[in-house]
């Protein structure tokens, strides 16, 4: 089990420069990762010149975005996705733009909750990252001892339906599975788990989409085997990874820690080139 194919990078809301997150990976044995930034590819781009070498792990590009659904999180994956793609990068950029809207309206939200932050302090935080997100905002809150990790803070203000929480720009999941799929890419399930609603879950699964992350740190072994299951049911490719953002307590605390079977990997890759 040496592969992990869900990692977040500083070019989203990642501690860890890709360059870094790949410096690490190949420390501790991975054969295979995926970069899958929220909203993103500006960490994949600036991995383009490294040139692979025998033995270094092996990079799959990707992308994780959130879709617009009133009561629920449901995040979709796209593997193998083309960076250059046009529409692909129209969207990106729509979405980057709401982002820092969505940002400036949470901190003035946060302000009127009795938590003041300054929005500047918030850029400076995100740093190089293109998908300002709720981590960073939380980062603000941490260092003016408002809570004692970002966990609290999200599950305090800025979860879904908490008092600062505000909704950014996002494509259906049906429009996010044809996005991916026009961009060459495989569409896949996000840890279906934190959707909370498997009929939702089934829905998508109907919308087209080509797999399932059926291994996530915070799935359960029951969620694991219901998950396994339903995939290969209706015929899915299994995938699975830590999630990994290097974010102080929050498990996985080093990347290695969480892993995946070596023939989920084999399956993803045998599926893109079977891709018409």
């Amino acid at each position: 089990m040496t592969a992990d194919l869900h990692i977040h990078t500083n070019a989203s809301d990642g501690l860890f420069s890709p360059q870094e997150i790949l410096t690490k990976a190949c420390a501790v044995g991975l054969t295979h990762i995926a970069i899958t930034d929220h909203d993103t590819v500006d960490g994949l781009l600036s991995l383009q010149n490294n040139t692979p070498v025998p033995g270094q792990t092996a990079v799959i590009p990707g992308i994780e975005f959130a879709t617009d659904l009133p009561q629920y999180e449901v995040h979709i994956l796209g593997y193998f996705i083309d960076t250059a793609h046009s529409e692909l990068n129209r969207q990106i950029k729509i979405i980057a733009a709401n982002r820092q809207e969505r940002a400036e309206l949470m901190v003035h939200k946060l302000k009127k909750l009795g938590y003041p932050v300054n929005y500047q302090r918030v850029r400076e935080i995100a740093g190089k990252a293109t998908a300002i997100g709720r981590p960073h905002v939380a980062a603000a809150l941490l260092e003016k001892g408002y809570f004692r990790n970002i966990s609290e803070v999200f599950t305090t203000l800025l979860e879904k339906n908490k008092p600062a929480y505000i909704p950014h720009y996002k494509l259906s999941p049906q429009d996010t599975i044809a996005l991916i799929k026009s961009a060459d890419g495989i569409p896949v399930l996000a840890h279906p788990g934190l959707v909370n609603n498997d009929e939702l879950v089934l829905e998508i699964i109907e919308s087209g989409i080509q797999g399932i992350e059926v291994y996530h740190p915070r799935h359960s072994a029951e969620q694991i085997s219901r998950y396994q299951a339903l995939a290969e049911e209706h015929g899915l490719l299994l995938t699975g990874g830590s999630d990994f953002h290097g974010i102080a307590g929050r498990f996985p605390s080093q990347l290695g820690e969480y892993t995946i079977p070596d023939e989920l990997v084999s399956r993803l890759l045998q599926s893109r080139h079977e891709q018409p």
